[in-house]
């Protein structure tokens, strides 16, 4: 008898519709692989809802706060319903971009020199020699992103709005000039390394999920070294983190700072986009696992305790 999946989707983050997105695909994909699978749309309820229906396995297909801060994560651990990507303490440092850079500059991986400063004071004057980055703490999909310009006169004021949601202290860091790498890790294993090219300010939310908002360049053309580098500091920050399951860790990499270039680790997302525009989905293919290989994979590796 095949096992019963609940895909969990949607949520009431910023980042819902992304979700819902992913969990759709998911959910198609997992019953193409012969999964007996429930589509969830996860509400505050969701305690009541799972007891109820009972599933094998929870497939995580949430994305902003409440899915990937570890919250989720320990109200499965409380129904002992096993579960795909990381744990609860995996998930909420990751999600803590402030803390997540602690464990990454302790294990040897390099970032970016940042500040956490109160949003007033963010807006008020620059806290840093421009050009710098301004982000939510704790956020995805670049949310509340700003690229302040070495020219730029004043820091952004958005972050001063009424409707702003991404926290009362904020992420300023160095911007690091070049081009934007990612490398997913599926259990101990990275997948290929993709530059990601667009011609929008960044790699914003537009760029991430609007068809043609950004090429996806697999194999990253890139020297050999650098490429296995990636790689490898993908696993590195993979494991400092205690991730499982899969993840995706992106890199800024300016190829014009010295002989071999800049490489810094940005972050690591515990719980990577699954929509056809994602990532990780276009890693696994080159790596030679199809989309309903890679989710079978993600539902036959869930677990409790991780």
């Amino acid at each position: 008898m095949s096992k019963h999946v609940a895909v969990l989707m949607g949520g009431w983050s910023n980042e819902r519709p992304v979700s819902l997105s992913s969990g759709k695909g998911c959910a198609e994909a997992l019953r193409r692989a012969g999964y007996r699978v429930t589509e969830v749309d996860v509400g505050r309820d969701i305690y009541n809802v799972l007891t109820e229906l009972k599933p094998d396995v929870a497939f995580n297909a949430l994305h902003g706060t409440f899915g990937e801060s570890g919250m989720i994560q320990g109200l499965l651990e409380l129904l002992e319903l096993p579960y795909t990507h990381s744990g609860v303490l995996a998930s909420a440092l990751a999600m803590d971009k402030h803390q997540a850079k602690i464990m990454f500059k302790a294990a040897g991986i390099p970032v970016t020199d940042h500040l956490i400063v109160p949003r007033q004071d963010v807006a008020r004057s620059h806290v840093m020699a421009p050009p710098y980055v301004v982000k939510p703490i704790a956020d995805g999909s670049s949310f509340g992103v700003f690229i302040v310009k070495a020219d730029q006169s004043h820091p952004p004021q958005e972050i001063l709005r009424e409707d702003w949601t991404g926290g009362e202290d904020i992420m300023v860091e160095r911007y690091i000039p070049g081009r934007e790498l990612t490398c997913a890790v599926m259990g101990d294993v990275a997948l290929g390394v993709t530059e990601i090219v667009t011609d929008l300010a960044f790699y914003n939310y537009e760029a991430k999920y609007v068809k043609g908002g950004s090429n996806h360049i697999i194999p990253a053309q890139i020297q050999p070294k650098i490429y296995d580098k990636v790689r490898k500091m993908s696993l590195k920050a993979h494991a400092a983190l205690g991730c499982r399951g899969v993840s995706r860790t992106d890199f800024r990499y300016n190829d014009q700072a010295g002989e071999d270039g800049e490489l810094v680790c940005l972050e690591i997302n515990t719980q990577p986009g699954m929509t056809e525009t994602s990532l990780v989905p276009e890693q696994a293919k080159y790596a030679g696992h199809s989309f309903e290989e890679l989710v079978s994979w993600m539902v036959e590796d869930a677990s409790c305790n991780r």
